[in-house]
């Protein structure tokens, strides 16, 4: 059988969806506040910088995967106003309750829909924009969820995909004390789950960094691959077209 990463533990591939599962059950009810502490409130900057890149307007068609607390969804959602459409999908049921409650507290009432992002129930050419934001690096097969993204994409449309990634060298040695000192017995404290953080903090070492993610969408079929670094490289977002 054939291995992969959870976190730094190896596991087999058919065994990594569920226990992602488990930690994002155990998270969402607590997701939105640990966010805040996590990135320091950062979050919401780089996910306006996303919404503010994407290109979408008036009238366009956007999916948004792994949409967790709906953040980017709800952002779409005011750009492309009455005309357009705004789908939230997330593999986990919890997290996708979770978003679709807070988007509609913000008065949007968009379409969820449960589905694994590796096998998108969607025709292909479908829509303008697909997003993910922190959602790729726990997928288990990337490069399938990419070329998903690709093959759901009109012609011309833009994926995003925004991601913890590799800091700059020199702040490393602070970040990794932050990680793994700090995040997981914050996560005790907050969300009552030291080892669902311990296990995020883990995933984003494994994730590939900002060049190889770039391959990996240009192998998927995706031009003009370009990624901007935030917070020092903290997250960063790789943006490529379909053409």
């Amino acid at each position: 059988m054939t291995q992969t990463h959870f976190g730094f533990t190896s596991v087999e591939e058919e065994e990594k969806a569920a226990r992602v599962a488990a930690v994002f059950d155990s998270v969402a009810s607590r997701y939105d506040i640990m966010n805040d502490f996590m990135s320091l409130g950062m979050h919401r900057l780089w996910k306006s910088f996303t919404l503010n890149v994407s290109g979408v307007r008036q009238g366009h068609h956007v999916l948004d995967l792994a949409s967790g607390s709906g953040d980017l969804a709800a952002g779409f959602a005011r750009r492309v106003g009455p005309a357009g459409q705004v789908i939230m999908t997330d593999i986990n049921h919890a997290m996708l309750a979770r978003g679709r409650d807070r988007v509609m507290d913000r008065g949007w009432l968009l379409p969820t829909l449960q589905c694994d992002a590796e096998k998108l129930p969607f025709a292909a050419s479908s829509f303008d924009c697909v997003s993910v934001a922190f959602g790729l690096r726990n997928m288990t097969h990337k490069d399938e969820a990419l070329r998903e993204m690709q093959r759901v994409l009109k012609p011309g449309g833009t994926a995003l995909v925004l991601e913890f990634s590799r800091i700059w060298e020199p702040l490393k040695p602070i970040y990794d004390a932050y990680s793994f000192k700090v995040l997981p017995p914050l996560g005790r404290l907050v969300a009552g789950d030291e080892d669902s953080y311990r296990y995020l903090a883990e995933s984003i070492r494994m994730h590939p960094d900002q060049p190889t993610l770039a391959s990996m969408m240009t192998s998927a079929g995706f031009d003009h691959v370009e990624w901007f670094n935030l917070s020092a490289g903290v997250v960063a977002l790789h943006r490529g077209v379909k053409w």
